[in-house]
């Protein structure tokens, strides 16, 4: 069983904007899938497929960006992910607009979402996609 995190801010204030590129990309995932992530529980939205004989759950934390761990620990728990079981995505001010990079048992590098699921989950241990988001761009 894996487990997709996209990160981002439930906030109305923030939808289509550049801080949620990993509930954009999550969405695009479920798209793709032809599933709709609207179950609600673990604090967040989620939803469920088979994809290779393999579970997959795609995740949206719907707590604010510092307490997405909160979502990350209750579902990983109740499901019984490992975190080597884990992506998640996540925007990158560092990164080009459009350039992504992944890393594996890596700091947060500043970023409050990841510092929140490294505390809430007690590794750094899982895999995180990070997409550019530039700081030029408003």
């Amino acid at each position: 069983m894996y487990l997709i995190v996209g990160l981002g801010n439930p906030e109305e204030d923030y939808k289509n904007t550049r801080h949620n590129m990993g509930f954009d990309t999550v969405n695009k995932i479920a798209d793709e899938l032809n599933i709709k992530i609207e179950k609600k529980k673990f604090n967040g939205l989620y939803a469920q497929t088979v994809m290779g004989g393999e579970k997959i759950i795609l995740l949206k934390p719907q707590t604010f960006m510092n307490l997405s761990g909160l979502s990350v620990a209750k579902i990983s728990r109740y499901y019984d992910i490992d975190p080597d079981d884990i992506l998640v995505i996540q925007d990158d001010m560092d990164l080009a607009f459009g350039r992504h990079k992944l890393k594996v048992d890596s700091s947060s590098g500043g970023h409050n979402g990841i510092k929140s699921i490294i505390d809430a989950l007690g590794t750094t241990h899982f895999a995180r996609l990070k997409i550019g988001i530039s700081h030029d761009l408003k």
